[in-house]
């Protein structure tokens, strides 16, 4: 098969998750083909991040061989007529949970999805970007009250008090610098003991120890605007204590109200629960703050395709710095 005169092959290796027997397997499949008269580019993939519990869930019935990997960095193939992105460019992007994931060698992702790739990054650095920095964003500007500079009065920001959990993980680590960027007065994190200089370093006020945090009382702070939960479970129910009067709680790994104590909770909490979009807007946003030194992002390891279930094992271990990446190209 030739597209834009670049030889692509019939059948590509690729990373395929059987739900109800609970394995991985590698398989060669078909090289999808973008459909005529749709957004849809083809990607020659290079980088794809990993996300903890993506496994667990639910897969669309239209997806016939389930493909694990919704952040992809890679080279674009074929293309649109109109595109901004053309055969060429170097892009990466969130792409639909309703499609296949992207780790395989080629894959697809639509304009929408698409964002230029930071030229300060990796592939692999560039692979962790796109799902975790634009739910932090969403999570920060769309749904937690916050302003991002230029986008109305950001001073509002400096009376303001934001609480992350696992802010060395994924999500965290961009929902803490994104927060410092727009201003807001007081940011908290937690993290494992080995990571609190790290997310200090990210621009956290204060960092306190997952294995120490719940009951506030425990180290005299005030509650906040906003918590962020990138951890359920226990935490989650933990998170709703911290949120004061009138602030909001946002779940990033489970909705807030399937955690929520019958005690210790201010008198009105709002709780937020989303799926991040793609946004290419927002998307370019970040890879300009990236490229301008004002946002950095972290891998914890990048494993070959085919060590895919050492990649699987450090994701679920909970304790990675950023994200796991396979290596694709």
């Amino acid at each position: 098969m030739e597209l834009s005169g670049v030889t692509i092959p019939r059948v590509a290796q690729a990373l395929v998750h059987d739900p109800k027997a609970r394995t991985l397997t590698i398989q060669d499949l078909p090289v999808p083909a973008p459909r005529g008269s749709s957004p849809e580019h083809l990607l020659r993939v290079h980088a794809v991040a990993l996300t903890n519990g993506e496994l667990a869930w639910p897969e669309p019935a239209a997806v016939a061989r389930p493909i694990p990997g919704y952040e992809v960095a890679g080279v674009v193939v074929s293309a649109p007529g109109g595109s901004p992105f053309q055969p060429g460019a170097e892009v990466y992007a969130r792409t639909a949970f309703e499609r296949p994931g992207n780790a395989r060698e080629y894959s697809i992702a639509t304009t929408a999805e698409l964002g230029r790739k930071p030229s300060t990054l990796s592939w692999e650095e560039a692979a962790t970007v796109p799902l975790s920095a634009l739910t932090a964003w969403q999570a920060l500007f769309v749904h937690g009250g916050f302003t991002a500079p230029g986008d109305g009065d950001g001073d509002a920001n400096a009376k303001k008090r934001l609480l992350v959990t696992a802010a060395s993980g994924g999500v965290g680590i961009f929902a803490v610098q994104l927060a410092r960027w727009a201003g807001v007065g007081n940011v908290v994190g937690t993290c494992g003991p080995a990571n609190v200089g790290f997310v200090k370093a990210l621009g956290a006020d204060e960092v306190l120890n997952y294995r120490v945090f719940g009951n506030l009382a425990k180290w005299g702070g005030e509650k906040f605007d906003l918590v962020i939960d990138c951890v359920g479970g226990e935490t989650l129910s933990q998170a709703w204590t911290c949120v004061k009067d009138g602030g909001s709680l946002i779940g990033i790994a489970m909705p807030p109200d399937l955690k929520k104590p019958t005690q210790v909770v201010a008198g009105t909490v709002h709780s937020i629960f989303f799926i991040v979009e793609a946004d290419g807007k927002q998307l370019e946003r970040v890879t300009e703050l990236i490229e301008a030194g004002k946002l950095q992002t972290a891998f914890d390891s990048a494993f070959p395709l085919g060590n895919y279930d050492e990649a699987f094992a450090k994701v679920n271990g909970g304790h990675a710095r950023g994200k796991v990446v396979l290596q694709l190209a």
